[in-house]
């Protein structure tokens, strides 16, 4: 299906699209207005002088020559205006269009969301900057093909019909041609940006993958990932050749680099092909005039006004012709971002998180912390993870699931949670369904510690304080109850080591992931976060993987306490200490389809 010239998902996505739309029409309106007036003043005085004598003086044109300067002003000041909105609009539309991509990509499936990092990445990285081009560039000169062309063809035919002749039958030449090699250059754009997202999802493998290639020593071993991928073995060849890790980044940059240069041979020479186009054209209606102004068929103000016109007539369809190239790479990035917003509902309304809460849900305000997960089954590669799963997780029990790598502990959590959709079955919290709860309200009666957990840039504190903990007193907690929790939660997880080691404590300030903390440190401070905060519903995944024996034992035992508190406690884990630390183990079971095997029939 072809593309429109103007996508109209862009300004329903991008609100500040619409404004610019509306003052560029109305601009375009002043430069095409500009570019016939100047062009009848310009053909009156040049005949009149050059066919009466007496005229040849500067008070003869007063007037003409005052309209034609102020013609050429407002067309100087409309392009400059025009020029202007369009920077600050590109800006805009990117930056909302970016903004609204990364909300809804937080409020995509876990699971589709992991299959599409690099792809968003890609898109909210670099590609939609490519948005500007179409905005500052091509958007301007549709308009203008839309407005010029028609006006001052008319204006010729009536001065000159024959050179209106010749306009009418060249001018379909361009769009013709522009449109074939559209077609073509929109294909290269889309494979381009499709061969970046591929690239930069093998890139991040190679790089997630170094620490521990360099760990083992085989960071120079031989690289064998392109014999996995036949369709890109090209692209893959000189890496397994060379068979070590730079030479694999090498030859990854390589193709990027010579499909980009493919892309950009195929725009240059599209641009000359237009341009030859438009100067046989005018050449055309120049021999035309000439010849009939040297016999006397035609006057000479006429020939001028038609002669002055003929480059404008095509002018705006060149223009188009050459930003169409510029406008899409940063179109195919767009596509790919209207998909994530088009896939989650209610992304064009969104302003913000919190438009992803349910409807009408029902608000946990009393929540009494028991979770209920009935038959719960979802859907993994090859069949169900978990498969038929049900537990009865209580308050005052520390309730641990535990099983095979793949079995779908994970999956069950974040089905708990509401993040992911059952295929069958379903999870209820105090006899009312997780899809039936307003969302943001049932998140904020949950702490969850993820296997990855998310800290995010800023001090310690502000990390502290995302579940609602608090590094000091305040006035909803009287400072002894404040202190007495902070404290022993960061004693249980061993993170009061971590702060005496920083002058700043509380106010250290890490980077993006925690950077500026070891591995160790960020687990101990997301553990802290989870204990610290006043939450019924606990829901931690594998706490203790990055801790030693001693404090394995005391955050242990700091959950057990919180249950005993009330608090319902749900923990993902397989060690023998975390089970032996459970009041009740659920095991967690896959299942293969079979039918995924051999097939439905």
């Amino acid at each position: 299906m072809a593309r429109p010239p103007v996508d109209p998902r862009l300004w329903r996505y991008a609100r500040s699209a619409r404004r610019y739309l509306v003052l560029s029409v109305a601009l375009s309106v002043v430069i095409t207005g500009s570019i016939v007036v100047a062009a009848v003043m310009l053909g009156r005085v040049l005949s009149g002088v050059v066919t009466d004598p007496r005229q040849r003086t500067l008070g003869a044109w007063t007037t003409e020559l005052l309209v034609l300067t102020l013609a050429i002003a407002c067309r100087v000041l409309a392009t400059w205006l025009q020029s202007r909105l369009a920077h600050r609009a590109g800006a805009g539309v990117v930056a909302e269009l970016e903004a609204a991509v990364l909300t809804a990509g937080a409020r995509l499936p876990p699971r589709e969301l992991e299959t599409r990092r690099t792809e968003l990445a890609v898109v909210v990285g670099t590609g939609l900057s490519g948005l500007r081009g179409y905005l500052i560039g091509y958007v301007p000169a549709l308009l203008l093909a839309v407005l010029v062309p028609p006006i001052v063809l008319a204006v010729i035919a009536i001065h000159d019909p024959l050179s209106g002749l010749i306009v009418v039958i060249t001018l379909p030449l361009i769009p013709v041609f522009m449109i074939l090699i559209g077609l073509l250059t929109q294909g290269r754009a889309e494979a381009t940006l499709a061969a970046t997202t591929r690239l930069s999802d093998q890139l991040l493998d190679l790089f997630a993958g170094m620490p521990t290639l360099r760990a083992l020593g085989r960071e120079r071993g031989t690289m064998v990932a392109a014999e996995r991928d036949p369709e890109h073995a090209a692209v893959d060849a000189p890496a397994v050749r060379a068979g070590t890790m730079a030479d694999r980044v090498r030859a990854l940059g390589d193709a990027l680099r010579q499909r980009t240069m493919r892309a950009l041979r195929i725009a240059f020479l599209s641009s000359m092909v237009l341009e030859l186009l438009a100067t046989l054209s005018v050449a055309l209606i120049a021999v035309s005039i000439g010849l009939r102004l040297v016999f006397g068929e035609m006057s000479l103000y006429a020939g001028l006004v038609a002669l002055v016109l003929a480059p404008e007539v095509y002018l705006p369809l060149r223009m188009v012709g050459e930003r169409f190239h510029a406008a899409q790479d940063g179109m195919a990035a767009a596509d790919k971002a209207f998909a994530v917003l088009e896939s989650v509902p209610g992304a064009a309304e969104s302003g913000g998180p919190d438009s992803g809460s349910v409807a009408g849900g029902v608000a946990p305000s009393r929540v009494a912390g028991v979770v209920e997960l009935r038959e719960l089954s979802v859907r993994a590669r090859g069949g169900f993870a978990p498969d038929g799963l049900s537990a009865l997780a209580r308050p005052g029990a520390v309730t641990v699931l535990a099983g095979p790598n793949g079995s779908g502990k994970s999956t069950a959590v974040q089905a708990i949670l509401g993040l992911i959709e059952p295929d069958h079955g379903a999870v209820t919290v105090d006899g009312i369904d997780v899809r039936e709860l307003d969302q943001d309200a049932w998140w904020a009666r949950v702490a969850w510690l993820p296997q990855r957990p998310v800290l995010v840039p800023g001090t310690l504190r502000e990390n502290l304080e995302l579940f609602g903990a608090r590094a000091e007193p305040s006035s909803a907690h009287g400072p002894a109850r404040v202190v007495d929790d902070l404290e022993a939660a960061c004693v249980a997880t061993g993170f009061d080591t971590v702060l005496n080691e920083l002058p700043a404590r509380w106010g250290t300030v890490v980077g993006p992931g925690g950077v500026g903390l070891s591995l160790g440190q960020r687990q101990r401070l997301a553990l802290t976060r989870v204990l610290a905060a006043d939450r019924p519903i606990l829901l931690l995944d594998e706490p203790t993987a990055h801790l030693d024996a001693d404090s394995e034992t005391a955050v242990l035992a700091a959950l057990k306490q919180r249950a005993r508190d009330g608090a319902t406690v749900i923990v993902i884990g397989h060690r023998p200490t975390v089970l032996a630390a459970a009041d009740q183990v659920i095991r967690v079971r896959a299942s293969i389809d079979e039918r995924a095997e051999v097939g439905v029939r």
